[in-house]
């Protein structure tokens, strides 16, 4: 069962292939992946033979991808269960590491402009293992977080860290944004 609420669109996810005119998306069928977090009501639609997924943060349709249905099911996580202000989420925020251009899915801020809690998003067939701890971990020596968190939509690890120490502590839950 697929935990969304399709609109303006008369299809069935599983018979979508996705591509776009700059560039060929793969080209196995994406069928939506029952997650380990709530079903939310997000807007599917289908143009074109390319499914995409409404971000309300954003305020635009993003190609529906196994990892864009991870960071959209996670970001409806923080804002309606963990009570995350809309406000202080950011997507998709670049970096630079080695000098290297890279992007962090997505990062949350305290009303101070602080940077609180670095969140990697995964597919969900991608195992959150060691080196995905380590990609997050060099990201976040630039952005300096409070929290990393990993997830594949299955699984989720979240990591609170000690910046002063250089050291991080697993816990087996992410608090409510009041909490941190």
């Amino acid at each position: 069962m697929i935990n969304c609420c399709i609109v303006n669109c008369k299809l069935t996810i599983a018979n979508c292939q996705l591509k776009t005119a700059n560039r060929k998306l793969p080209t196995e069928m994406f069928t939506p992946t029952p997650l380990n977090l709530p079903p939310y009501p997000f807007k599917i639609t289908k143009k074109d033979d390319v499914v995409f997924i409404f971000d309300e943060l954003r305020k635009k349709h993003l190609v529906l991808t196994p990892e864009e249905w991870v960071r959209q099911h996670f970001i409806q996580s923080l804002i309606l269960e963990k009570k995350f202000p809309r406000t202080l989420i950011q997507i998709e925020g670049g970096l630079i590491l080695n000098q290297l251009q890279k992007r962090s899915d997505i990062l949350v801020y305290n009303t101070a402009g602080e940077k609180l809690m670095l969140i990697e998003c995964k597919a969900p067939k991608v195992k959150i293992t060691p080196s995905v701890f380590d990609q997050a971990s060099r990201y976040n020596s630039i952005h300096q977080a409070k929290w990393i968190v990993l997830t594949n939509g299955l699984q989720h690890v979240y990591a609170k860290m000690d910046l002063e120490k250089g050291r991080f502590n697993f816990v087996e839950e992410m608090p409510d944004y009041l909490k941190l």
